[in-house]
This record gives C-alpha cells, sequence and structure tokens, in this order.
C-alpha cells in the first residue's frame, strides 16, 4: 500500500494531504505539549533509547513557568494524536506483564517513525534558520588566501598529489561556503536591525557602537584582502592551472564508486568542483557587466554604516520628545479603529489630510481686484460667496495654457565635451601616477625620488592604505588602493636609516623601509582575460 501512494505522489507531481501529517500537531490545541513530547523522543533518539513508555515521556516533559505538570492521561492522548498523525508508532508492552488481566489492560510502548523523525529534523533545520543571526568572517579571508596558496603550490608540482589538492579544495570550499552563507545571515539581520525588527531601543543604542566598529574592520579586511584573492584566483586560470587539480579532486571523491559507475561518478564530480570554483571566482572576481560579490557586500557594509547612524539620530529625536512620524500615523491608526461609525472616521480623514476639492481655480485680474476690494471670509459658506470669474478659455478647453512655440533645446554639447576632457585628463594623470609608482620589484622607500604632486598623493593615500593594516608584532604587510588598481608591499627595515621624497610642495621624511608597488590595472600580469580584479 505504501508503495503505491509512492508512486501516486511522484507520478502525479502533486503531493497527498496526508503526506503533511506529521506536521499536524503544530496547528492544533496543545501545540507546545506535542512539541515537547516529540523534543523528548528525539533526545531520546540521540541516547539511543529507541522505545519510551509513556511515564517516561511525562517524566521528561518540564512545565512551564506557572502550569502545572502534565498527568498521564494528558500525555498519553497526545501519544496516541501523536500515532495517530504518524509521528510517533505505538507497539504492545508485554514486559511489564506479570497475570492473565495486564494482556486486557491498554499498554503501549512508543517510538519515532520515519516521518516523525523527518518532520523533527525539518522543524529543527526552520528553527535553526529563523534564528541565525550570522556574522562576517575576516578569518575566513584569510583563511582562502591561504588555502589559494597553497593551491599555488601543489599546481607547480610535476606531479600533484591527489589527497592534498582534494583536501585543499574541499578546505577552500567550505571556509567560502561559510563566508557566503553568514555574510547573507548577517546582512539580513542587520537589515532587520536597521528597520527596528526584533531588537529592542535599549539593545541597539548599546551595541551600536561595537557594531560600526565591527562593520569597519570587515569592511578594511575586505578591501585589503579582496584584491590579493582575485589575483590569486587569477594566477590559478592562467594556463589553465586549476582544471587539473578540480580533476584529481574529482577522481579522488569517486575513488570509492562501483566499477560500472565510476565513470560516471567522476565526471558528475568533477562538474560539482567546477560549478563550486566557479562560484568562488564569481564571488571575488568582477567580470563584463557584472559586479562581484564581495564587491557588493562592501557596497552593502558600507551603506548599512549611515543608515545605522540615522536610526540612532530618529531614536534619539523620539527620546527628547520631538515629533515622531511613525508614532504619529500608530495614534491616528487608533483613532480610526475606536471611532463609532463611518460617517466619524471620514470626518477624522478630512481634519487629518484635508484632502478637499479646490475652490480657488485660476482667475482673472478682473476676479482679483474683486477679491482685494471686497475680501470674502474664509467661513463664507458656498451658496452665500460671490460666483468666481472663471476665464473663458479655462471653462471651454480645461485648460489656460497659452499656446505657442515651445522653447528651443539648449544644447550641451560643448559641456559634454569639457567634461569629457576634464576626465580624460584626470584619467591620463592618474595612469602616469600609476606608472611612476609602479617599483617592477622590491627597493628602498629612499630610492623612490621626487614625486609630482599627482604621484604623491595617490603614494600617500597607499601609504595609509597599507599603514592601515600594521598590527604590533608583524614587520611586513600588503595592501591594496581603494580602487584595487595598485597593490603596495611595505616591510620595516631594522638599520634605522631615513627616507626623504622630494616634492614640489617640501620633501617627505620618515623611517626607511623596503616598498613593492604594483599596478593591478595591468591584466597581462595575472588576471586571464575576461575578468577584472575585485575592487
Amino acid at each position: 500500500m505504501s508503495s503505491q501512494h509512492h508512486g501516486r505522489h511522484h507520478g502525479s507531481g502533486r503531493a497527498d494531504p496526508a503526506d503533511y501529517a506529521p506536521f499536524a500537531h503544530l496547528t492544533v490545541p496543545n501545540a507546545a505539549l506535542y512539541r515537547q513530547v516529540m523534543r523528548t523522543f528525539t533526545a531520546a533518539k540521540e541516547r539511543f533509547a529507541v522505545h519510551l513508555r509513556p511515564e517516561d515521556v511525562q517524566a521528561a516533559l518540564e512545565p512551564g513557568p506557572g502550569e502545572q505538570p502534565a498527568d498521564l492521561d494528558t500525555v498519553v492522548k497526545a501519544l496516541d494524536s501523536l500515532v495517530e498523525w504518524g509521528n510517533l508508532r505505538a507497539d504492545p508492552d508485554t514486559a511489564r506483564v506479570t497475570a492473565v488481566e495486564d494482556f486486557y489492560r491498554k499498554r503501549f510502548i512508543y517510538q519515532l517513525t520515519r516521518a516523525g523523525e523527518a518532520a523533527e529534523a525539518a522543524l529543527g533545520t526552520y528553527d535553526e534558520e529563523l534564528g541565525r543571526r550570522g556574522e562576517l568572517q575576516a578569518v575566513a579571508l584569510h583563511d582562502i588566501v591561504t588555502q589559494l596558496r597553497a593551491l599555488l603550490v601543489i599546481a607547480a608540482e610535476e606531479e600533484p598529489d591527489r589527497a592534498k589538492a582534494y583536501l585543499t579544495l574541499s578546505t577552500l570550499t567550505a571556509r567560502f561556503t561559510d563566508l557566503a552563507e553568514n555574510a547573507r545571515a548577517f546582512m539580513g539581520s542587520l537589515q532587520r536591525t536597521i528597520d527596528l525588527h526584533e531588537v529592542e531601543v535599549e539593545a541597539f543604542l548599546a551595541y551600536k557602537d561595537r557594531l560600526i566598529d565591527y562593520l569597519k574592520r570587515f569592511i578594511q579586511d575586505l578591501i585589503t584582502l579582496g584584491g590579493l584573492i582575485a589575483a590569486l584566483i587569477g594566477e590559478l586560470e592562467e594556463h589553465d592551472r586549476i582544471r587539473p587539480l578540480l580533476r584529481l579532486a574529482a577522481a579522488r571523491e569517486a575513488a570509492d564508486a562501483a566499477p560500472d559507475e565510476a565513470e560516471h561518478a567522476e565526471r558528475a564530480a568533477y562538474r560539482r568542483w567546477r560549478d563550486r570554483w566557479s562560484g568562488l571566482a564569481d564571488w571575488f572576481v568582477s567580470g563584463h557587466g557584472r559586479e562581484s560579490q564581495a564587491r557588493l557586500l562592501r557596497g552593502r557594509a558600507l551603506g548599512a554604516i549611515p543608515q545605522l547612524l540615522a536610526v540612532v539620530r530618529r531614536l534619539n529625536e523620539r527620546r527628547a520628545g520631538r515629533s515622531d512620524r511613525s508614532a504619529d500615523f500608530r495614534t491616528l491608526a487608533r483613532w480610526f479603529a475606536e471611532a463609532p461609525d463611518d460617517a466619524a472616521r471620514h470626518r477624522l480623514w478630512r481634519a487629518a489630510f484635508g484632502l478637499h476639492s479646490s475652490r480657488h481655480l485660476t482667475v482673472d485680474a478682473d476676479t482679483l481686484a474683486a477679491r482685494a476690494a471686497d475680501q470674502v471670509p474664509p467661513t463664507t459658506a458656498w451658496a452665500e460667496a460671490e460666483p468666481l470669474r472663471i476665464s473663458p478659455q479655462l471653462r471651454r478647453t480645461g485648460s489656460y495654457e497659452r499656446r505657442g512655440k515651445p522653447r528651443k533645446v539648449v544644447s550641451r554639447a560643448a559641456d559634454r565635451a569639457r567634461l569629457a576632457e576634464i576626465a580624460a585628463r584626470q584619467a591620463e594623470q592618474t595612469a602616469a601616477a600609476r606608472a611612476r609608482l609602479a617599483t617592477g620589484g622590491e627597493i628602498r622607500l629612499s630610492r623612490i625620488g621626487e614625486l609630482d604632486p599627482a604621484a604623491f598623493g595617490l603614494f600617500l593615500r597607499l601609504l595609509g592604505d597599507a599603514l592601515a593594516t600594521w598590527r604590533p608584532g608583524i614587520s611586513s604587510t600588503t595592501a591594496t588602493s581603494g580602487d584595487g588598481s595598485l597593490e603596495i608591499r611595505l616591510t620595516a627595515l631594522a638599520d634605522g636609516t631615513t627616507a626623504e621624497i622630494p616634492t614640489p610642495d617640501g620633501t617627505f621624511c620618515g623611517p626607511d623601509h623596503l616598498v613593492e608597488i604594483t599596478d593591478l590595472t595591468d591584466t597581462d600580469r595575472t588576471v586571464p582575460a575576461g575578468k577584472e580584479a575585485h575592487r
């Protein structure tokens, strides 16, 4: 019977309502008791206890605050209802029979059915996802960089090891999946926080500073490491170095498949690994007409900071007693709900919004002069007021607009040409500054030489990005410019020398370092055709 039902379900493409009977206990009275009973069976299963008696279930139930413990009869009725819905199975309890009369008594032991276990698993997933807040994992970015560098080392070997490739790719995709899922959940919970849903006002004001600092730190790490991850992905995709590693991982995954299915399993595994790598690359690397997910996440996180500050401002205004539009609308809604009849609601609507018919239309000069000489009080009724003299053209055509030639369209061609010239000149200056700063290798800071104002300004911003990532105890750091066009690697020196960089406005002095500046806009260097590095 079950097999016929199963075939009917898949053949028709529609689920029978009876298939969802294990969820019926969620929408009936005493649903909380049924949920407690099912959690008791789930917890018992984790302890490898298969069968439970009604007395065991009753002892495991914990009453809520102010509630009385459930009696045995109530528990037995709940168990029987769950058996009827298919969540539990009841078997005769013959272990405690000591007399012939006990055979005629209703004694059962209960256990979870497959349907009941599946329903509990689905509800557990639902509760977990509903309560998940997520987080922005800056550590995951560092782990992804480490695994990508490990893949480069494996790809450089003459005969890459299958197990190493599989374990490295597995770790990489696991960390990336955690990063993407947690980022999605965090931004969703952050938006609910900004909308003041599911958050108390006092709690929000207490942790908003920590939240903003948290966002700033992650944005900084995303800017610093996002470009590096994109460059590493480009190195792996250059000359198709990643494809052999994906095939090795697929072969390792399909190694335990049956002999007649080995080839099919390996092809399917390779498609999965290729899709995972494609998802990782698309997350960090932008394409033509498409922004990377990392760049979108950065924009969302940056945009969340002023939104949070705006929420704080509104809350402070509300607490200071200023007018709050949302509170006004809630009060108005309550007045509408408390109005005795529709007539009162209409009067309230007119008083609140003033959407009346227009009494004053366009008038001519004579009407204005007459009204100025003999002013009519605003409280004068329509029937008692003097009629208004309306232009015959307005009465005849419904429009008071005077016909004539339309205004000439002003040509903005010269302005657009001037703006294009300015943009081209600025782009040339920026490109020249990047070319001037590119060191082509590691040199001392003191050997950079004189810099013009454009190159020096770009150099200061790049140096500031590098120093922002400096932490106590480290001697070298790598950073990417805000637009992702330059990368700087800065290494401290222990000789105590000083670097001087002449500029037209003066001389820049500071401790000497080893510096390597790379122009990331050179697509022939690392990034494959068709993609641009994450910015």
